[in-house]
């Protein structure tokens, strides 16, 4: 086949926020990506979307589907700018459509679906003005995150509150640096898990990953914050999660944990793949974060191929099931 592959270029710009591009692709993922669909026997056209000649490309160069990873502009609903494109010049793609990729990018309107489908996610408020009444169902601790962002983008440990007085300084904060409301949502002690969803005829539920934080605590860091992910596994900042993949989990939980990713990748109508973040409180009741319709695939340092791995995949199994899923289901074959 020939396989076009779009994507967003992580690049470096000290005039933007640290954080700035951290959701966007490196150039190892991306040649790691383009080797991989190469060892299969597809030709691949790599396909910056910032270039001017993106569009021109995608219309004249008669591409069988396009491999997505592109995390979009500045948007509000900036990961289905791409789909949206592909979708008005009929091009098949991979991975999820306009629709779930804009629901997916709004936390706020993810765990209101998650509510109606009685899927267990931590109770939040939205904040649009940061002046607005706390709820007084809610519970401290709670964690203040930009409500349209990924990659844990301006979230840090400072993000967690313990008072009124925090929660609106933080609130106020994330509103003038993001442009955007805030989410403040109660802080669920326990287990950070994640789960990876592929879907290629048949349903694959991967082996679920733990972060197990407990080895961080030079850093004071107890959870998935901006610097964890971003600077993973640097021993001086103390940033060193342990991974235990499958995890340490009884079989019965497990199977719990599993069955709440599933119907979350269901409830927001996710294709292909999804990578669901998850919460096993100390009570046992798994939580459910966010969901990423685009999770990273970086092959060394990203979560989703290390689930992969933990089945049994490859790297190459990885982007050819992810591949053969999006192309047989758009021509009705799934």
């Amino acid at each position: 086949m020939k396989v076009a592959l779009t994507y967003s270029p992580k690049k470096i710009d000290d005039t933007k926020a640290p954080d700035y591009f951290s959701e966007c692709d490196s150039p190892e993922t991306v040649s790691a990506i383009i080797a991989a669909l190469e060892a299969r026997g597809h030709s691949v056209l790599p396909l910056e979307i910032e270039s001017l000649s993106f569009l021109s490309s995608l219309r004249s160069s008669k591409i069988d589907i396009v491999f997505n990873i592109a995390e979009g502009g500045t948007s509000r609903f900036r990961e289905s700018e791409v789909p949206a494109v592909l979708d008005s010049l009929n091009i098949p793609y991979t991975g999820s459509n306009t629709f779930s990729l804009a629901v997916a990018m709004n936390k706020a309107l993810t765990k209101k679906i998650l509510i109606s489908q009685h899927i267990p996610t931590a109770p939040f408020q939205i904040f649009i003005k940061g002046d607005e009444d706390l709820n007084p169902g809610l519970k401290f601790p709670l964690i203040i995150k930009p409500n349209r962002e990924g990659s844990a983008k301006g979230i840090a440990l400072s993000n967690v509150v313990y008072t009124k007085e925090s929660l609106y300084a933080k609130v106020n904060q994330v509103i003038w640096e993001y442009r955007q409301e805030a989410l403040a949502e109660e802080f669920i002690e326990g287990k950070e898990l994640t789960v990876g969803i592929l879907e290629n005829a048949k349903t694959i539920i991967l082996p679920v990953l733990e972060i197990d934080f407990s080895s961080c605590a030079k850093s004071g860091e107890y959870f998935y914050s901006w610097r964890m992910k971003e600077y993973q596994g640097d021993r001086e900042l103390g940033l060193t999660p342990a991974f235990h993949c499958p995890a340490r989990l009884d079989k019965h939980i497990e199977g719990q944990v599993k069955e709440v990713a599933l119907r979350t990748h269901h409830a927001v109508g996710c294709f292909d793949i999804s990578r669901i973040d998850i919460r096993l409180s100390r009570e046992n009741i798994p939580y459910v974060l966010e969901i990423n319709p685009l999770p990273g695939l970086d092959p060394h340092a990203s979560n989703f191929p290390l689930m992969a791995y933990s089945a049994g995949m490859k790297y190459e199994d990885l982007i050819e099931i992810i591949l053969l899923s999006g192309y047989n289901r758009q021509r009705g074959v799934n």
